[in-house]
């Protein structure tokens, strides 16, 4: 998700926008998992052109999801990384259209890469050992105002935040794991509401 600091929160549509790209995606994804690395050898991980790396890398400079790293660079390659950070998105109603756009556009990416992410484990499980066992699902239902939700999320961020602690060193055997959090209103609810009954006229 360098220090990550205090969350930040995304509202300008160029930021946005720059954050929802396909390719830009999943050049964030593989710096937060592998480490540093080059628009080089992300371009031959990605099967892109070094020039498409390149640009896409400057695109996220310029909003600080990416950054590059000079020390290690050598005169002819950049080095470059992805900070951890807690990024948060502002409230879609108080969002411009094309702030709301964009913010669209990014969750359908992200929605996309998560499910293939699963589908990518479901088809490899059975190769994992003791890790093809480790799937957690739950699924539940709380009745909710709009305050407590909010605060349910917050909890859960800081409980992530407590294991994402970068001062934390790794166990023996500890890999990346996939977490998604998702909660949403039941808008059947409201139809049932107004579902006329077997006793209606």
């Amino acid at each position: 998700m360098a220090d990550q600091g205090e969350p930040r929160e995304l509202t300008d549509p160029a930021a946005l926008k720059a954050l929802g790209h396909p390719i830009r995606q999943q050049i964030l994804r593989r710096l937060r998992r592998d480490g540093p690395a080059t628009s080089t050898s992300l371009a031959r991980a990605l099967a892109e052109s070094t020039g498409t790396t390149s640009y896409h890398l400057r695109r996220l400079a310029e909003h600080g999801f990416v950054q590059e790293l000079p020390e290690r660079g050598n005169g002819r390659e950049r080095w470059w990384e992805a900070p951890r950070q807690d990024i948060r998105f502002g409230r879609r109603s108080h969002m411009s259209a094309a702030a709301r756009d964009a913010f669209a556009e990014l969750g359908r990416l992200e929605v996309a890469a998560d499910v293939e992410a699963f589908t990518h484990f479901q088809q490899r499980r059975d190769t994992l050992g003791e890790w093809g066992d480790a799937l957690l699902f739950a699924r539940g239902a709380l009745r909710l105002t709009p305050e407590e939700l909010l605060r349910f999320w917050n909890d859960y961020m800081a409980l992530f935040q407590r294991y994402a602690d970068e001062t934390r060193e790794p166990a023996d055997g500890a890999r990346q794991v996939l977490l998604r959090f998702l909660a949403f209103p039941d808008v059947d609810e409201d139809a049932a509401a107004t579902r006329p009954t077997d006793g209606d006229n």
